[in-house]
């Protein structure tokens, strides 16, 4: 049984660990498909925290109709271990194909330290003016680490 500090490092999982992990992923994300995911703030953290926490950095778009449903959940961005490559005018033109009214974007740091970069802070900015230029509502940026996820609408960032 493994052991988990407040402050957890990162954990090496054997392979048939991993596989367990992986499938245990499958399973929870088939169960969140087929009932309300996005009924709470703490669900959306949840969910975030299911579906993107990784071993690369991913930058996802929670597309929302006008009842803040969800449309669709977009990864946008695969990079590397700390840096995913992102474009304002591709989150809006799909919000805007997918006829969405607003977004949640949404990011992991693999290093497991969600605290935003200068570089998150200026990417949420030139969203936030895309989408205001757009008529869309940016009602946040979620960033996932390791063992907790910061909210930049709650840091009072946006």
């Amino acid at each position: 049984m493994r052991k988990f500090a407040i402050n957890p490092q990162p954990c090496q999982f054997s392979a048939q660990e991993q596989a367990v992990v992986y499938e245990a992923r499958q399973i929870l994300l088939r169960h969140l498909n087929q009932n309300p995911v996005l009924s709470t703030w703490q669900s959306v953290l949840d969910y975030c925290a299911l579906t993107i926490r990784g071993d690369v950095e991913r930058f996802h778009v929670l597309y929302l109709d006008g009842k803040n449903r969800l449309i669709s959940d977009e990864c946008l961005a695969i990079g590397s271990v700390d840096h995913a490559p992102v474009y304002p005018r591709e989150v809006l033109r799909r919000g805007l194909a997918l006829n969405a009214s607003a977004l949640i974007i949404v990011h992991n740091h693999p290093s497991g330290d969600p605290e935003p970069s200068a570089a998150d802070l200026a990417m949420t900015k030139q969203i936030q003016k895309a989408c205001t230029a757009l008529g869309v509502t940016l009602h946040d940026h979620i960033i996932v680490g390791g063992s907790r996820e910061v909210s930049l609408r709650a840091r009072g960032d946006i």
